[in-house]
């Protein structure tokens, strides 16, 4: 992705947008993937490598297509639990366990020793996708690295300090699929650069 094709909006554009949007820790489920479901003590309800469809189900004898696409494994489990305990099961207890996540790709740009895209399986941290790029280079400022990703349709954007990250003095966020990681922002053109100045540094998306 080039970071010149996106929508530049002026900074009181991004500040009139509704309330930012908070970093999800956990990795969401994506088409492709595969599952396990395990309900305890209920093996016909059980499976295995179930696969997420292109429309972003998994099929349950009983209750049918379960949505798995931009879940975590939690909250699947929950809507499973929930379904299967409205006319099947008293307190059923439900795991799910993502065991293969289907190739997504990111996009490392800015002051890293090797820019471009690459592909990542399962979770991958802000540190890991840095890391992929083979590190910042040596003039980087790390205490300011954009994480760029698209939410309901909207870009957004949020601020991460990465010399915090490595001190261990501020968690290591999960970056997602499509995500574009700027490592010194820099290095953005001039009316990124403004939009995102206007973002505080609090590791929470804006949309822009």
């Amino acid at each position: 992705m080039d970071l010149s094709d996106m929508t530049a909006a002026a900074p009181a554009d991004l500040q009139s947008l509704p309330g930012p949007a908070p970093y999800e820790g956990e990795y969401r489920i994506g088409v492709g993937d595969k599952i396990n479901v395990r309900v305890f003590q209920v093996p016909d309800l059980s499976f295995d490598n179930l696969v997420i469809d292109t429309s972003g189900n998994i099929q349950l004898p009983l209750i049918g297509a379960v949505r798995g696409a931009d879940r975590t494994a939690g909250e699947m489990a929950i809507d499973i639990a929930e379904r299967l305990s409205q006319q099947y099961l008293r307190n059923p207890q439900v795991t799910v366990t993502v065991t293969e996540a289907a190739s997504q790709k990111i996009t490392v740009d800015g002051a890293v020793t090797k820019p471009g895209v690459y592909e990542m399986r399962g979770s991958t941290s802000l540190l890991q996708a840095v890391a992929m790029a083979e590190g910042p280079s040596r003039v980087a400022d790390l205490k300011k690295v954009a994480v760029f990703r698209t939410i309901d349709g909207r870009r957004a954007v949020a601020l991460f300090d990465l010399e915090a990250i490595r001190q261990g003095r501020a968690p290591d966020p999960q970056v997602l699929g499509d995500d574009v990681i700027v490592v010194d922002t820099s290095r953005l053109n001039s009316a990124l650069r403004e939009i995102v100045g206007a973002v505080p540094a609090l590791a929470v998306f804006r949309f822009f």
